[in-house]
């Protein structure tokens, strides 16, 4: 079969890899009278602090205490070797007397003080826009509330501690250029890229600012503007997505300086509730895709060398037996185009990393490699929408895709080199509403495709993108629903998976075939009730086309040019509760108390636009007469469970089949069955 790659993330000279592979880590080494060539690689390690015990000395079953280090990274990669020359502009990036093209980066590690009572496996969390999520939420706290955050230091900060129980090691690195450094964040410093008389490289360049209160003052540029001629750029403003962009007349607006622009007169704040695209001609790009070679060869080094260039150890040793990745959301993006552009193999061939768990990814990349790259921006049906992230291929799997042409997968270039790792796959409802995640298991039809070798692929049923309490900026109260005992277990399933080679959980995700994975109009196709007060529009985030006019990582035409509604966006299909009917059912969705979904619609100016990452949480009545007075269609609590025994009963069985199917664990199994005994349902 023949892949075709896109040529906005590959260049051509990248097509086919050499027949051979440079020889890594020697410097110095003379071989038959000539020096072998240096590949990329962390060339040196910096500590700049080391907390030993951390966690205020707390012990975490046969791993003991744990050790804090925080430092820096510095990394090259030659610019040459295909498996590098994938990065947009690394051709144009300067480079040292190597002749190889420098990076820095933030680390941060938590080991056991005595490695030898690790379990030899490394966890791997892919930092979130700076920031470190894992321990204030899905494997560290113990109701999901963030402690420590970004710097976790005392023994509340470990929360539950099951990382560190489990004897992992930990650590994270910077990737994002755009993340500023301080405040405990992880960023990556890479070089600007020029033309090559060392000129300033210009182009257009889009920012989008989509404004939820009423004090927003300014708009920050991702790249300082090439020159303060506001007769260069367009400044336009809308309420919702589909409404027609409103042109903003010079005089109503100016550069505060080529960084920052305003609202005049001066104070004006920016309007609720509304989007701002702002055109202009930028300066000074950045090589943004060098974090995916800083991620690929970290994860190397920690996994395999015993010290840096200068004799600096390696704080595990070199001696690894498994890399673990661990993403959420933008992350998950990240790692999509990480695997699709080849990164999961070093330039000495070896696999960087042996398993991912990637949680919020839907079936999208980002705008990460390219020219004037804005790694933080995210599609969802109200914002952001004019940025290069969902673009063919959506899926692991090896298609035609007859919108475009062209035959490719994610997976491609590591089955075609053996360095793909085992992969979850794992998403909320949201992620279908909200980014057209149907597509990473469908084809461009809509059709169900056969899973891919060594993936799995889990919904969370009826969860939001990000769990949250109140209205917010929504119309109904958010839906609170915490992923994190799914996740968890899920994590120690991937775990055997490797190195017991025992089969997970087979996916749990909505279908065409059973009729799971369906159309969001008309409402009756997806079964969601007629509740009084909620409004159903339908309206999710389509599968746009866009033409970029995109050249090697370059988009030329800026805002793009929508073609056409290309691709199915499906949704899952509820039950008559308005809960999923597939996906992983918590007991919360199982015998639930309300109805939860993964979307939810702006209140305001926006209004019933879609509400970003929230859902919502509509309760079920307590009683029959009160549900019958409302006219709403829902069985109430006392009609399901009777008394509080029943709730109990029904939390319990739930429990019991999702230990059965190891989609939990017995500690989290405990805590759910405790919660409902204690709960004031029907009492």
């Amino acid at each position: 079969m023949t892949v075709f790659r896109s040529h906005l993330l590959i260049p051509d000279s990248c097509l086919s890899r050499a027949s051979g592979r440079f020889l890594t880590f020697v410097l110095g080494v003379l071989f038959c009278g000539f020096a072998l060539p240096a590949s990329a690689r962390i060339t040196r390690v910096t500590i700049t602090s080391v907390q030993s015990p951390t966690f205020g000395g707390a012990t975490f079953g046969n791993a003991g205490q744990y050790k804090k280090i925080v430092g820096k990274a510095f990394g090259e990669v030659d610019p040459n070797d295909p498996h590098n020359a994938v990065i947009t502009d690394i051709g144009l990036a300067p480079r040292n007397a190597r002749g190889m093209v420098e990076y820095s980066m933030d680390i941060y590690l938590l080991l056991p003080l005595d490695l030898s009572k690790g379990n030899g496996k490394l966890f791997y969390e892919i930092n979130n826009r700076g920031n470190k999520l894992a321990l204030s939420g899905t494997f560290g706290s113990v109701n999901s509330s963030p402690t420590g955050g970004n710097d976790p230091t005392t023994t509340a900060d470990a929360g539950n501690g099951f990382l560190m129980r489990q004897g992992y090691a930990i650590a994270w690195s910077g990737w994002d250029a755009s993340v500023a450094p301080g405040n405990n964040l992880l960023t990556i410093t890479v070089p600007r890229v020029t033309n090559p008389d060392g000129s300033s490289i210009t182009g257009r360049a889009l920012e989008e600012f989509f404004i939820d209160n009423s004090t927003t003052m300014t708009g920050a540029l991702t790249y300082a503007a090439a020159t303060l001629d506001q007769s260069q750029a367009t400044l336009t403003v809308r309420n919702r997505y589909a409404d027609s962009p409103v042109s903003i007349p010079a005089s109503a607006w100016q550069y505060a300086d080529a960084r920052t622009i305003r609202l005049l007169p001066a104070g004006t704040p920016f309007q609720p509730g509304t989007l701002y695209e702002f055109t202009y001609p930028a300066k000074d790009p950045l090589a943004a895709g060098l974090g995916f070679a800083a991620t690929r060869d970290f994860a190397a080094f920690l996994h395999w060398e015993t010290a840096d260039d200068d004799g600096t150890p390696n704080p595990l040793g070199g001696g690894l037996q498994y890399v673990y990745t661990f993403a959420v959301s933008q992350p998950a993006r990240l790692l999509h185009d990480f695997l699709y552009l080849g990164f999961n193999e070093d330039e000495r061939g070896r696999q960087a990393v042996d398993a991912m768990l990637n949680y919020l990814g839907g079936g999208s990349g980002g705008f990460f490699n390219y020219r004037f790259a804005q790694p933080g921006r995210t599609h969802r049906q109200h914002i952001h929408r004019w940025y290069p992230e969902l673009q063919f291929p959506f899926a692991n799997q090896i298609i035609f895709d007859p919108v475009t042409g062209r035959t490719d997968g994610r997976l491609a270039q590591c089955q075609a080199t053996a360095t793909c790792p085992k992969i979850f796959e794992v998403n909320s409802e949201n992620e279908y509403w909200a980014k057209a995640g149907s597509l990473l298991h469908t084809d461009s039809s809509g059709f169900d495709l056969r899973e891919a070798p060594n993936t799995r692929i889990y919904l969370l049923s009826s969860i939001a993108h990000v769990p949250a309490t109140g209205a917010g900026i929504c119309q109904q109260p958010r839906n609170p629903v915490i992923p994190d005992p799914a996740l968890r277990a899920l994590l120690a399933a991937l775990d055997e998976w490797v190195t017991l080679g025992l089969p997970p959980p087979k996916s749990r995700l909505p279908r065409r075939a059973d009729g799971t994975l369906v159309s969001p109009l008309p409402r009756e196709s997806v079964g969601f009730p007629h509740i009084p007060g909620i409004k159903y529009t339908g309206v999710p985030h389509t599968g746009d086309l866009y033409d970029f006019g995109l050249t090697s990582g370059t988009l030329t035409v800026v805002p793009p040019t929508i073609k056409e509604y290309a691709y199915p966006a499906l949704v899952p299909r509820t039950d008559p509760d308005g809960n999923d009917v597939a996906g992983i059912r918590l007991p919360e969705i199982a015998a639930p108390l309300a109805t939860y979904t993964g979307w939810g619609l702006r209140d305001g100016p926006a209004a019933d636009d879609g509400c970003d990452a929230s859902g919502q949480q509509i309760p079920f009545a307590q009683t029959q007469s009160e549900r019958l007075a409302k006219g709403d269609p829902r069985l109430s609590i006392e009609e399901r469970y009777q008394n509080h025994d029943g709730y109990v009963r029904a939390v319990r069985n739930v429990v019991r089949r999702l230990l059965r199917e190891r989609l939990l664990l017995l500690d989290d199994a405990e805590q759910y069955v405790t919660a409902a005994e204690r709960s004031t349902v029907l009492h």
